[in-house]
């Protein structure tokens, strides 16, 4: 398994069709909601994956300065394969990325209420009420950085 992180400057276009076609299958299809994942906020993003020979284990997207409160937000969070570790080892790496590329203070991310107690371990609190994002029950949740 090896750790990639690239601005979207440095990905292929080979490893952007990889990413984009697995958050399709996962946020769209499997999910069953329709909405536009594909956003201008992606060229200003790190893409951080997970690659075994079978090709992408786990990605998520980094944005800097996300919001007016200058928070880092942790973003698309996919497993391929569940309850094995990938979800830990890449929101830690999407972590180490958000302290080390975009210098994080606070990291934010809208967590799907079934995911709360997932992030919960790795130090996330929830900010907010549940709310509706694209038709799913999320919250907000964040990390404070030492």
């Amino acid at each position: 398994m090896e750790l990639f992180v690239k601005h979207y400057s440095e990905l292929t276009r080979d490893e952007l069709f990889e990413i984009l076609a697995l958050r399709a299958s996962v946020f769209i299809v499997e999910q069953q909601c329709i909405y536009q994942d594909i956003e201008e906020r992606d060229r200003q993003a790190w893409h951080v994956f997970l690659r075994d020979e079978a090709g992408l284990a786990a990605y998520l997207r980094v944005l800097e300065q996300a919001n007016a409160d200058g928070e880092v937000m942790l973003g698309r969070v996919i497993a391929v394969r569940r309850r094995c570790g990938l979800g830990t080892r890449i929101v830690q790496a999407g972590i180490c990325v958000a302290r080390e590329h975009c210098h994080a203070r606070r990291i934010l991310i809208h967590a799907q209420v079934y995911a709360r107690p997932f992030y919960e371990r790795l130090g996330f609190y929830p900010v907010s009420q549940e709310f509706l994002e694209d038709g799913i029950a999320h919250i907000r949740m964040l990390l404070n950085c030492p």
